[in-house]
């Protein structure tokens, strides 16, 4: 099994904290679909005779697409593709995209699970943040979602400067009075070369508070454990039965395709990633040339990773599979290197797998770090 990661790099407008690749101007958005199709032609082989299981729109917004365009990319896929029956297809989408008639639309497309990037319900943060929507879009937006879609997963961030606890419990608790399945929460990150660092730098926005991220991070997991989600991964909470088949399997180290502009690959040994320039990656396309960068993981790199994305989920780490795929000598550098933290209750095993402990998962990247061998 595999899946296809397919990167809108639209947006209406630019939120100041995102680093992601996109652009605001929709001019090049016909020449976008065209190169994305063609993308997908030309890397058919990739995979070889694997079947595909989820089709993942992310962005950038890819609700800026009209349905057709969705449909096009989807059609593309099955072309090129051998897609199992029941796909979990995925669009990311802004509360402002969604009227009732473009839900409608997407309802009777392939389309099976919307991801909705709601943020917060407050005013205030969505401003400071320079979300394209407001509070009232955010609630009419899944109003109308749940009345046509079933699987529907929602984003949260906190750690927002300026939002109390109290109002971070509000979040959660306005989410989960729409009976939504799945939710994405996740810390807001000042990244660099991003208006939010300029802003914070220069005294305009206070600074992220990480002792407050970590206590509304605590919050959370406590609230929706009450609600009845389990949290299968750090920053992601599911109902049982609506865990995201896309983002469980690249935990998994399941094979996926990046399709577009700075989307990225995973075959398990190899990675790759598409150049982050609209103008250069249409030109590349049309001239029959993948505009790719590749880089073959080592043992070490591959052992890495392995135990990164396995603390990451209620799955853990196999110390089994790593015995078997890397050798004895990463296990025991492993069993070495994580005697302090489980001895700090922050890892704990049980049946044979290493696991993170509630008091590490809000530190599970550190201790990942920490646990990683150095080529």
């Amino acid at each position: 099994m595999a899946g296809i990661y397919i990167h809108i790099p639209f947006c209406k407008q630019a939120c100041f904290y995102c680093d992601f690749h996109f652009s605001t101007s929709l001019k090049k958005k016909e020449d976008m679909i065209v190169a994305l199709i063609k993308e997908i032609a030309l890397r058919k082989e990739e995979l070889g005779d694997t079947t595909i299981e989820t089709i993942y729109f992310g962005g950038g917004t890819p609700s800026v697409l009209s349905t057709a365009e969705i449909k096009e990319l989807i059609a593309a896929v099955y072309l090129n593709f051998e897609v199992v029956k029941n796909p979990e297809i995925t669009l990311e989408a802004n509360p402002d995209d969604l009227s009732e008639e473009k839900i409608i639309a997407l309802s009777k497309s392939p389309i099976n699970r919307l991801s909705i990037g709601v943020q917060s319900f407050f005013e205030k943060d969505l401003k400071l943040m320079n979300r394209a929507h407001n509070a009232a879009e955010a609630k009419k937006s899944l109003v109308l979602a749940t009345r046509y879609f079933e699987n529907i997963s929602l984003d949260l961030i906190y750690g927002i400067p300026g939002c109390t606890n109290e109002e971070w419990l509000a979040n959660i608790k306005i989410a989960l009075s729409f009976g939504i399945p799945h939710i994405s929460s996740y810390a807001l990150v000042v990244e660099p070369h991003t208006a939010l660092k300029t802003m914070i730098e220069k005294g305009k926005i206070k600074n992220v508070d990480d002792a407050k991220t970590q206590e509304q991070f605590q919050i959370l997991i406590k609230e929706l454990a009450i609600g009845g989600f389990i949290q299968y991964e750090v920053s992601s909470f599911g109902k049982e039965g609506f865990f995201s088949k896309n983002n469980s399997s690249y935990w998994l180290g399941v094979a996926y395709l990046g399709i577009g502009p700075s989307a990225h690959s995973f075959d398990g040994k190899q990675r790759s990633w598409n150049i982050k320039n609209n103008t250069k990656y249409i030109k590349s396309i049309q001239e029959n040339v993948l505009p790719i960068e590749r880089e073959t993981l080592s043992t070490t790199d591959q052992y890495n990773e392995f135990v990164m994305t396995g603390l990451r989920t209620i799955w853990g780490v196999s110390l089994e599979k790593i015995k078997d795929n890397f050798g004895k000598k990463y296990l025991d550098y492993l069993e070495n290197q994580s005697k302090k933290h489980i001895e700090e209750t922050l890892l704990f095993v049980e049946n044979g797998t290493l696991k993170t402990g509630e008091k590490g998962r809000f530190l599970v990247d550190g201790i990942a770090a920490d646990l990683f061998m150095l080529n």
